[in-house]
Formats: C-alpha cells, sequence, structure tokens
C-alpha cells in the first residue's frame, strides 16, 4: 500500500520535472532560432550594405562624368579617339582619355614584368622546396612589404631607383615610367606570392606523391602537376596584382610625372589616371570648371577598364578551376 501511494506522489513529480525539461528546451530552441535569424539578418545587412556602397559609387561617377560631357568643350569623339590630353591649356583643351591610358598600360605593364614572374617563382620556392623553418621565417617578411605605405614606395623610387637607372643610362628622366613601374611591381610581389604560394600548397599530396611514384623528380611534379593543378588560383592572383597596380596612386603621382602623352618609352614622364586625379584633387581648380569634372570621367573609364578585369578573371578562374575529392 505505501509502494501505491509512493508511486502516485513520484508520478506526478516526474510529469512536472518532463514539463520544465520541455519548456527548458522550447525556450532553448527559441533563443537559438532568434539568433541564429539575427546572424542571417546581419549577413544580409551586410551584403545589402556593400551593394549599397558599390551602387552609390556607380551613381555618383556616373552623374558627374554626365555634366563632364554637358561641356562644349568636350564631345565623344575628342574624348574616345583623340590622342591629346591638356585641360589645362587654355583655349586648346583637349579631353583625349588615351593619353593616360596608355601611361597607366605602361606602368602597369613594367610592373608586372618585376611582380610576375619572381612572385611565381618565389611562391613555388615556399611551397614545394623551402624547409619549414625557412619558409615560417620568409614569408612573414615578404607579407612586410605589403604594409608599407605606398607614399614610401613612391620617395624610394624617385630617390632611389630613378639614380640607380639615371647610373645605368643617362637617358632617364628624373620622373620616368619606369622607376614608378618597378616600384608598383615591388608593391604587388608579396601579394602575387601569398596567394600564389597558398594556390600551390592547396594541391593535394596525393598528387605529388603519384608524381614521384611514376619516377618524376621536384623539378617535373612542380611544372607538370602542381603548377597546372593551382592554376586558376594562380591566375587569381595574377589579375588581382594587375588590378593593384592599374589603381595604385601614390607611387606614380610622385614618380611617373604629370605629362600626359602616349609613348613606349620607360625612360620619359608618362602620367597615368590616379597621377591625373591626384593632380585635380589638389584643389588647384575650380570644382565647377571641366577639369574638375574631367576627374570623375577619367574615375569612370578606370572603373570601367577594372570591372572588365574583375569580370574576365572570374570567367578564367571558373573555366580552369580543379575540383578534387
Amino acid at each position: 500500500m505505501n509502494s501505491a501511494v509512493n508511486r502516485d506522489r513520484t508520478l506526478p513529480q516526474l510529469e512536472q520535472q518532463v514539463q520544465t525539461l520541455l519548456a527548458r528546451e522550447r525556450r532553448n530552441l527559441s533563443w537559438v532560432r532568434f539568433r541564429e535569424r539575427g546572424i542571417f539578418l546581419c549577413l544580409v545587412g551586410c551584403g545589402l550594405f556593400s551593394l549599397l556602397v558599390t551602387g552609390s559609387i556607380i551613381f555618383v561617377l556616373a552623374s558627374e562624368t554626365a555634366k563632364f560631357f554637358q561641356f562644349s568643350e568636350v564631345t565623344l569623339s575628342n574624348f574616345f579617339l583623340s590622342t591629346q590630353w591638356t585641360p589645362l591649356l587654355g583655349n586648346t583643351k583637349s579631353f583625349g582619355i588615351w593619353s593616360l591610358i596608355s601611361g597607366t598600360f605602361m606602368v602597369t605593364a613594367i610592373a608586372m614584368l618585376v611582380a610576375l614572374p619572381l612572385g611565381l617563382i618565389t611562391a613555388v620556392y615556399l611551397s614545394e622546396y623551402a624547409p619549414r623553418r625557412v619558409r615560417s621565417t620568409l614569408k612573414p617578411i615578404l607579407e612586410i612589404l605589403a604594409g608599407i605605405p605606398t607614399v614610401v614606395y613612391g620617395f624610394f623610387a624617385l630617390m632611389t631607383i630613378t639614380p640607380l637607372l639615371q647610373w645605368c643610362y643617362s637617358g632617364f628622366n628624373v620622373y620616368n615610367a619606369m622607376s614608378a613601374g618597378i616600384a608598383v611591381g615591388i608593391l604587388c610581389f608579396p601579394t602575387v606570392c601569398s596567394l600564389a604560394e597558398d594556390a600551390l600548397r592547396a594541391v593535394p599530396t596525393s598528387l605529388r606523391d603519384g608524381a614521384f611514384g611514376l619516377g618524376g623528380t621536384r623539378f617535373d611534379a612542380t611544372v607538370k602537376v602542381i603548377i597546372p593543378a593551382a592554376l586558376s588560383g594562380i591566375i587569381s592572383a595574377f589579375l588581382l596584382a594587375i588590378t593593384r597596380a592599374i589603381g595604385e596612386t601614390m607611387i606614380v603621382a610622385l614618380a611617373a610625372g604629370s605629362r600626359a602623352q602616349i609613348t613606349v618609352n620607360p625612360a620619359e614622364e608618362a602620367q597615368t589616371m590616379t597621377g591625373y586625379m591626384v593632380q585635380i584633387a589638389g584643389g588647384d581648380v575650380s570644382n565647377f570648371g571641366i577639369e574638375y569634372y574631367s576627374m570623375y570621367a577619367v574615375a569612370f573609364t578606370l572603373f570601367a577598364i577594372t570591372l572588365t578585369l574583375t569580370m574576365v578573371g572570374n570567367y578564367i578562374r571558373t573555366k580552369y578551376r580543379e575540383t578534387y575529392d
């Protein structure tokens, strides 16, 4: 009889405990759902914010560029077909964008001749040949180069690289595209090296072992197996470095010069698109004049070039991407 009474007393207590646990689990589940929904909304907000910023930049550039083409001195044929860029010469103003594009591409080409081969070779060494202690020492040192302010590179190009070039060949001007391109290449070198090394190390070890098992040397495995397998990441590193070089500002503003001209001689001055924007943004012209609005037209052209390169890079990266199980 006592056992029956105890059972009658225990059952309600167990039921109460079960109800308490269920209520606690429901509260925990509600809190988890609320937290996950908050994280989801935060991520959506960050994505929308980035889209808003990008859209705002495009709107400002497009609207100010439209004002530039409203001036009587500017025509589409003069902007896209002329090779003369002389916006500050009084009655003989000309706005041929190809002079600035030529200078930008020449500095970028010189920079890539420095950064791409050296960056890839260094990445291959760090990934496939360097001992662990050497890799752990060299990689942070290389990454420090990416953190140096670009104005320091500009003065380095002006005060060190240019005198060395003039010592080798007296035909170099004080401001020239070669010194600016070399400095931009040094700036982009850590980016190429770091990203390419990450892509090489992401190649599965089984591919290396397979190459060695077939009798290949370390060089054969690197050139014929590892680099082709990491080609997508290497191309991404190259394209990022190219866009970084095209958008570089302070180095070219200090070392390349301010003479817009179409030339293939790297010993001469060459003004880039970003260098011209720095010149106009210095405050020497009216905020309502054609020279001021020409800065936005140049910026919009630069944005279109970098956007095109990004789209081409995404296509190439998707085409050559390798996936492994």
